[in-house]
C-alpha cells in the first residue's frame, strides 16, 4: 500500500498537468496571435521550456536544504504569478510580457517535476516504480480535464479569446497550493545534508545515469517538439481548434494511460527494454504521420508519441534512481531534470522554425535519427550498467 503522500503528490501532479495542457493547446496560437512573426510563434512555449530548465538545478538543491515542502510552495506561488502575468498580457496584447509569464509558469513547472522524486522517497525501494507511475498517472485527470478547460473556458471572455484559459490556471495553482501544505513531505535528513558525494564527473561516468539522462533527453525533446508543432500543422490543414484540442487530449491520455502498468512492466522486463520499446514507439509516431494529414493520422501519429514519452520518461526516471547515494540526490536529480528540459526548451524553440520550413512530414522525418541515436546508446550501456544495477547504489 503507497502512502498518502504519494497520493496527494499525485493529485498535485494531475492538477499541474491540466495546467500544462491548457499551455500547450493554446500558448503556440496565441504566440501565432501576437508575435511580430510567424517565426517566434513558439517562443513563448520554448520560453516557458528554458524556465523549466532554468529551475531544475535550484531547486534540486533548495529541497536539499528546506525541504520538499518548502521548495513546492514557492514553486506554486511562483506559478500563480506567471498566470497572472500571462493573463495580463494577453488582455493587453502585449507578447514580450506574455514570454516572461510563460517564463515563470516554465520555472513553477520545473520545480514541480520533483514531484516525482518526492514520491519515491516516501515508499520503500520496492514500490518505487509503482510510485513513479502513481505520480505520472495523474495525469491521466489531465488529459481529460485540460483540453475541455481549454475549450470551456473560451466562455469566460468571448471577446479576447484564450484568455478564460489563463483564469483557469490561477485557480489550478492556488489549489495545488493549498494541497502541498496539508501533505506530510518530511525534511532532509543528515545523510542526505552531510554525507559523502561524488564530483558531477564521476557520477557521469556511471553507465547507468549516462543512460538514463540520454533516453529521458532525446525522449522528452522528440515529444516536446512534435507536440508544439502539432497544433500550428493542424491548423494549417484547416482542422478546427476543437480537433486539435481532442488530439492533444488524446496525445496526454498516450502519455499518462499507460502509468498505470508501466511500473510493473519495468519489474518484470527491466528498465532499458522498457526504454527500448519507448523508442520504438516514438520512431512509429514519426512514421504514421507521412501516411496523411486528416485528423486520424494526427490523432494515430500523437497517440503512439505519448506512448512512446510514457516508457522512455518512466524508464528513464526509474534506472536514474540506481545512480546516486542519498548526499547526490540533488546534484543527480538537478542535472537530470537540466539536460532532460533543456532538450524539451530546445525543441520546443525549434517546432516553430521546423514546421514552417519543412512542413509536417518532414519535420517528423528528421526526429528518426536522434531516436536511433537514443536506442543505439541505450543498447551499448546496457549490458556495462548491469552490475551497477544489482549493486542498488541508491
Amino acid at each position: 500500500m503507497l502512502p498518502i503522500t504519494v497520493w496527494g503528490l499525485a493529485l498535485g501532479t494531475a492538477l499541474l498537468v491540466t495546467g500544462n495542457i491548457l499551455l500547450v493547446s493554446v500558448t503556440a496560437l496565441i504566440g501565432q496571435q501576437l508575435a511580430p512573426s510567424s517565426t517566434y510563434a513558439t517562443l513563448p512555449v520554448a520560453l516557458q521550456f528554458l524556465g523549466v530548465m532554468a529551475a531544475t538545478l535550484p531547486a534540486a538543491h533548495l529541497m536539499r536544504w528546506l525541504g520538499r515542502k518548502v521548495g513546492f510552495l514557492l514553486g506554486n506561488v511562483i506559478g500563480v504569478g506567471g498566470a497572472v502575468l500571462a493573463y495580463l498580457a494577453l488582455a493587453a496584447e502585449h507578447f514580450p510580457l506574455f514570454c516572461v509569464g510563460t517564463f515563470l509558469l516554465g520555472v513553477s513547472i520545473g520545480v514541480s517535476q520533483q514531484y516525482r522524486f518526492a514520491a519515491i522517497e516516501a515508499c520503500v525501494p520496492a514500490a518505487r516504480p509503482r510510485a513513479i507511475s502513481l505520480v505520472m498517472a495523474g495525469g491521466v485527470v489531465a488529459a481529460v480535464l485540460g483540453p475541455y478547460l481549454a475549450v470551456w473556458s473560451g466562455q469566460f471572455a468571448p471577446e479576447r479569446e484564450f484568455l478564460g484559459a489563463f483564469a483557469v490556471l490561477i485557480g489550478l495553482y492556488l489549489f495545488t497550493l493549498v494541497l502541498i501544505s496539508c501533505l506530510p513531505l518530511p525534511k532532509p535528513g543528515s545523510a542526505e545534508q552531510q554525507g559523502p558525494a561524488r564530483s558531477y564527473r564521476a557520477l557521469l561516468r556511471q553507465p547507468v545515469l549516462f543512460t538514463a539522462i540520454v533516453a529521458g533527453s532525446i525522449g522528452y525533446g522528440v515529444m516536446v517538439l512534435v507536440m508544439t508543432a502539432t497544433p500550428i500543422a493542424m491548423h494549417g490543414h484547416h482542422h478546427s481548434f476543437g480537433d486539435t484540442a481532442s488530439v492533444i487530449q488524446w496525445h496526454v491520455l498516450g502519455m499518462f494511460l499507460p502509468s498505470f502498468f508501466t511500473g510493473r512492466l519495468i519489474g518484470r522486463f527491466g528498465e532499458t527494454r522498457i526504454i527500448q520499446c519507448g523508442c520504438v514507439l516514438l520512431a512509429l509516431c514519426c512514421l504514421v504521420a507521412q501516411w496523411g494529414s486528416a485528423y486520424w493520422y494526427y490523432w494515430l501519429s500523437l497517440v503512439t508519441l505519448g506512448v512512446g514519452w510514457n516508457f522512455t520518461f518512466i524508464g528513464a526516471t526509474s534506472l536514474l534512481t540506481l545512480s546516486y547515494h542519498p548526499a547526490e540526490k540533488a546534484k543527480v536529480q538537478g542535472i537530470n531534470d537540466f539536460l532532460v528540459f533543456g532538450c524539451a526548451a530546445f525543441g520546443s524553440l525549434l517546432a516553430g522554425q521546423l514546421q514552417s520550413w519543412l512542413g509536417w512530414e518532414a519535420l517528423n522525418l528528421w526526429m528518426l535519427p536522434a531516436i536511433g541515436v537514443a536506442m543505439l546508446l541505450v543498447w551499448y550501456a546496457n549490458p556495462r550498467s548491469q552490475p551497477e544495477v544489482e549493486a542498488g547504489v541508491a
